[in-house]
């Protein structure tokens, strides 16, 4: 005999959370329940279920909102890093991501060395362009200043 049940956590095999299915009524009653894996398909969890969701989703589109802000406002700073260098404008080293991830942190920005997109380490002095991927949609272009100390 078949019930319906909510999976309240992925289940590997069965489903995602929040997914409706119908399983065995001893493996609903004898592992999913007990395991808090699932919930009887009730009114009350299904309502319950939406709730949640629908918090979630508020939650994701807060988030969203917050790193559109941080991109608007790192979009509008620049990155100043002092480095020593040759008579002929070359580095001593070179300036790397991780460099322009510690500079971006003093100035108030926290953004992680991988979403910094540096196709090679910077080895000149100048204005460079950088490209910063806050999220999967959200790009922002930085410019990086290498000046001599």
């Amino acid at each position: 005999m078949q019930t319906e049940i909510i999976l309240m956590q992925d289940v590997s095999g069965l489903g995602m959370q929040g997914e409706v299915v119908k399983v065995a009524e001893g493996y609903a009653r004898n592992y999913l329940f007990p395991q808090k894996l699932a919930a009887p398909a009730t009114p009350k969890y299904v309502r319950m279920l939406e709730l949640e969701k629908k918090r979630k989703e508020a939650e994701a589109r807060r988030a969203l909102e917050q790193l559109r802000q941080e991109a608007e406002r790192l979009s509008q700073s620049s990155c100043t890093i002092t480095v020593e260098a040759g008579e002929d404008g070359k580095l001593f080293g070179s300036v790397t991501a991780q460099d322009i991830a510690d500079s971006l942190a003093q100035a108030g920005f926290t953004v992680d060395k991988k979403k910094i997109n540096l196709a090679e380490p910077i080895k000149e002095l100048g204005l460079y362009t950088v490209e910063v991927k806050l999220y999967s949609d959200i790009t922002v272009s930085l410019k990086v200043w290498v000046v001599q100390k």
